[in-house]
């Protein structure tokens, strides 16, 4: 079976992924059997491109992409078998055989959820029957393990959690809802919705979406009206204690046109901090799930950094959708606060062990970074509404960073290992990786490699975003794609070795003649810092300026708000170059972060760089920078051998300290989210500096 599915996926011209199209576009594919209303249009300041409108073309994307066919999908499918098993004895359970009853589990169903709709999206240009049929079988094990009143969960439907406490048994309660803060029950089921939605575009099969809706009826029923079998018929009335739900319910909304769902995610949002707050500490803290204070009237971002950004995810989304500014302030507020004061240089949230979460101000380690993959996925997601909402070019700065440095670590160049935690310093003998001094293949809490299978095939979705009169280009691989203008289709054609390469060469297609802006993105790491915020700045002023020439004219150009826009009038085969000088620049961080006093973090382009020992001879703890680098000793080159084939590394001048002796020795740096490739051994961002 999975050879086949690999066969199918190696013999196909692209791989897709749903999250654009779910989001801001009405539900449609050739194989559906009931024509379904008009659902609503995305309300954002600009409507995407979704993924499958656009054809990756390069070096750097469509490798990623072919691994995940190729491994990572297959490979996570076969590991999330435990879920489908316990699945599969909770509706044995419901039908009288309560012989065989699963372990209990907060979540493990979640991660099975999310790789089915990575295989389910995957189907949708690369049919196979054998995939397909495999996902109709969960499907229908899915669905048996659903009570007729909609509730599923299979540790309290088959009672396995009674005979523990809230935390001893995983933090699920002794029954439904008991324990909305830490069940996971509602974080389940926003999961199951989306891959639920993402096979219905697939194939057209309409079950699993019905199983989908009946739930979500069930949990609008007992949150928010009373339903006499649960809560003693009283409205539980809480916001889930792991957000996740808010964003299923938009898209569930957008694919139904029932209204109901976006009241619902509204509700969510509306009664967070009001109706139930906790007052424990810890786990049990009302910041750790953001329940301190209703969303409208947060300003800082606090607790869980996963659960903090699909809040704030959510928050755009039913914002947009709902056609309200209630939470735009709260936002705005939330976002300065990570950059100016939470967010690591590689776009990681969440510092702090044990809460997986935002710690004080500018506290930032290194070597004890948790930065959950998750977290840095979660990023990415919040600063691309934030894109969308603001047409700003500084969210897509942030995410573009999240994206290149902290998410991609997530997952090792081969597909089949990956990080939990990601430090910006290691010894290479210290567990810091769930008990692993190194990659995983794998987690009890396997939340990260699913949302990495799930983020990747997204990027080509966020490539493109237009108005009616607008075309934005906010991220740079070479691709082909169309944008429909009211005047006309417009094809465009990009050509890039984004991240590595300064050059970006754009062919305009218009149907004809047509006057449009073309707005193209310039990274706030081209100017005097890497990433927006007011945490890091570069030592030096040392880049070139930047460049545009429209049919091989130079073109003087203002930005607008990070976007060099080109207002003329569009021919067939205008071509547009657009030159980002990458130098290898140093960076420093503000005294109030006390972890990088006297330190300085090396850049180049969107990429942060790090040493590891398996390229020095030594540990890298052992070397360290001067205070003014001499900028002509740097030197870059292509590794042309080995697992970093094609990886442009660079040589930094430095001193290494050996007993008590110092010598001269170059640095050599690899980009950070290629590191632990080749075993295990200390690795460093920050380097000090005498």
């Amino acid at each position: 079976m999975i050879i086949n599915f690999i066969q199918s996926i190696i013999l196909s011209k692209k791989i897709i992924f749903i999250w654009s199209l779910l989001l801001f576009l009405p539900a449609c594919t050739s194989q559906q059997t009931e024509k379904k209303s008009p659902v609503p249009a995305s309300a954002y300041s600009l409507k995407p491109i979704p993924f499958n409108k656009v054809d990756l073309e390069d070096n750097f994307w469509q490798a990623r992409l072919k691994r995940q066919a190729e491994v990572l999908v297959p490979f996570a499918l076969d590991k999330t078998l435990p879920a489908v098993e316990n699945l599969k004895k909770a509706g044995k359970f419901l039908n009288g055989d309560s012989t065989d009853l699963p372990f209990p589990h907060r979540y493990i169903s979640s991660d099975l959820y999310k790789v089915m709709e990575g295989a389910a999206l995957l189907l949708m240009e690369n049919p196979d029957p054998l995939l397909e049929k495999r996902l109709d079988d969960i499907i229908e094990v899915i669905s048996n393990a659903q009570k007729d009143d909609g509730y599923l969960y299979v540790a309290h439907t088959t009672g396995v959690s009674k005979d523990h406490d809230h935390w001893g048994g995983g933090g699920m309660g002794d029954k439904p809802y008991s324990f909305v803060l830490h069940s996971h029950e509602l974080y389940n089921m926003g999961h199951m919705y989306e891959a639920a939605i993402a096979y219905y575009q697939a194939t057209g099969k309409e079950k699993w979406l019905k199983v989908a809706e009946k739930n979500a009826k069930h949990i609008n029923r007992v949150f928010f009206e009373g339903d006499p079998n649960y809560n003693g018929g009283k409205p539980v009335n809480q916001a889930p204690g792991h957000e996740e739900l808010e964003l299923a319910l938009v898209k569930l909304y957008q694919v139904t046109n029932n209204k109901l769902y976006l009241k619902m995610a509204k509700k969510f949002l509306d009664i967070r901090g009001k109706t139930y707050i906790p007052d424990g500490e810890g786990y049990l803290s009302a910041t750790y799930s953001q329940q301190h204070k209703p969303v409208a009237d947060q300003d800082k971002a606090v607790g869980h950094a996963v659960r903090a950004a699909y809040l704030y995810s959510g928050m755009a989304d039913v914002g947009a959708q709902a056609g309200t500014n209630e939470y735009r302030a709260a936002l705005d507020k939330i976002w300065h606060n990570i950059i100016d004061t939470k967010m690591h240089i590689t776009g990681g949230l969440g510092a702090m062990h044990g809460i997986e979460g935002f710690g004080p101000e500018y506290v930032l380690p290194n070597k004890e970074a948790y930065n959950e993959t998750c977290a840095a996925v979660g990023n990415v997601f919040f600063n691309y509404r934030m894109f969308l909402l603001h047409k700003d070019a500084r969210y897509m700065d942030v995410a573009e960073v999240a994206l290149f440095n902290n998410a991609l670590a997530g997952v090792n160049l081969e597909g089949n290992k990956f990080f939990y935690v990601n430090p910006l310093e290691a010894d290479g003998e210290t567990p810091f990786n769930h008990g692993h001094p190194g990659r995983s293949p794998w987690f009890n809490t396997a939340c990260c490699p699913s949302n990495i299978a799930r983020l990747i095939p997204q990027v080509s979705g966020m490539m493109y975003a237009h108005t009616e009169d607008e075309i934005y280009i906010s991220l740079y691989a070479s691709n082909s794609t169309n944008i429909p203008l009211p005047g006309g289709k417009v094809a465009i054609k990009q050509i890039s070795n984004y991240p590595f390469d300064e050059n970006i060469q754009l062919t305009i297609h218009p149907e004809s003649k047509q006057t449009f802006s073309l707005k193209l993105r310039i990274p706030t790491w081209i100017g005097e810092q890497f990433v927006p915020g007011k945490l890091y700045d570069y030592v030096q002023t040392n880049a070139a300026p930047w460049q545009i020439k429209v049919n091989g004219k130079p073109q003087e150009i203002t930005l607008e708000k990070g976007f060099a826009t080109i207002n003329r009038e569009w021919k067939a085969g205008d071509v547009v170059q657009l030159y980002l000088p990458m130098p290898v620049r140093f960076n420093r961080c503000i005294e109030e972060v006390k972890s990088n006093i006297n330190r300085l973090a090396v850049t180049r382009g969107p990429l942060v760089y790090c040493a590891e020992e398996v390229d020095q001879g030594s540990k890298v703890q052992d070397f360290f920078l001067n205070n003014d680098p001499d900028l002509e000793q740097i030197a870059t080159g292509i590794i042309d051998t080995g697992k970093l084939n094609n990886i442009i590394s660079i040589k930094i001048p430095a001193f290494r300290k050996k007993g008590e002796e110092v010598a001269k020795q170059k640095l050599q740096l690899i980009p950070y989210y290629a590191w632990n490739n080749r075993g295990n051994g200390s690795m460093m961002i920050w380097f000090p500096i005498q």
